[in-house]
């Protein structure tokens, strides 16, 4: 997908971005305190931009520190790192349909520049693959805008954070903003009845299990809403007719 030139002279770039910017602020308050957190738990600036420009996960990221400050053993943090993200398996299986006839290397920095927001954005969009070449522009056009607003924005206020660490104190709460936008972004997608349960459900197991060691309870949500909401949906309609209780003249 990225980068050509057809993309950034696509309407459908202009409709990524548009559709990104209302939420960078608080996607960037969050991008600040991860930068923050980072320093404060120990990394000097370079390893925390080096993270930041690598892992570009904002919650595996925060999943993570205490465990390096706590010195726990490598396989630990990237096995936390791991079950944080695994929601991100779910993504690349959806966008599989949309992104399959690109090449490797493609495939792979989409993969890279994909968040939370941006796929939810760009299935609210696109709810729908299509093959015809047209189709394939408009969706690449417009994942390519959305993703790069977030990139920058994310990238840029994570790296002031690392700056103004010493600055900024992560008592402020700044990243429950991100949290904000992710949840308003959330209750604009759920319109069926079916997509209420699902996360009525997820919502109720990632609570329920918030005990679970390594960010477990995130891998428990996703799949009771999958399992339950995929049963809901295969169950058979009962479309015979109610007994006529009346008797007979």
């Amino acid at each position: 997908m990225f980068w050509r030139r057809e993309l950034n002279r696509h309407p459908e770039f202009k409709a990524g971005i548009r559709d990104m910017l209302p939420v960078a602020p608080g996607l960037g308050a969050w991008g600040l305190m991860s930068g923050v957190a980072m320093v404060k738990s120990g990394l000097s600036p370079l390893e925390a931009a080096i993270m930041t420009l690598t892992v570009y996960a904002g919650s595996s990221q925060l999943a993570s520190l205490p465990l390096l400050a706590a010195g726990a053993p490598l396989w630990v943090i990237m096995a936390t790192a791991f079950c944080v993200n695994l929601r991100f398996v779910v993504f690349s299986a959806h966008l599989r349909l949309y992104l399959l006839y690109l090449p490797k290397v493609p495939r792979l920095i989409t993969a890279y520049l994909t968040t939370d927001m941006s796929y939810v954005m760009f299935i609210k969009r696109h709810p729908h693959p299509s093959d015809d070449a047209e189709g394939r522009l408009a969706r690449s056009a417009y994942l390519a805008g959305n993703a790069m607003v977030g990139w920058v924005n994310w990238m840029a206020f994570s790296l002031i954070g690392v700056l103004l660490a010493n600055v900024l104190p992560v008592e402020w709460g700044l990243g429950f903003a991100g949290i904000l936008a992710l949840v308003g972004i959330l209750c604009s997608l759920v319109q069926t009845p079916l997509q209420r349960v699902s996360a009525l459900i997820a919502g109720a197991a990632a609570v329920l299990t918030l005990g679970l060691p390594l960010k477990l309870n995130i891998l428990v949500a996703i799949a009771a809403a999958v399992i339950v909401c995929l049963s809901l949906e295969r169950r058979p309609l009962d479309t015979t007719p109610a007994p006529d209780d009346r008797s007979a003249p």
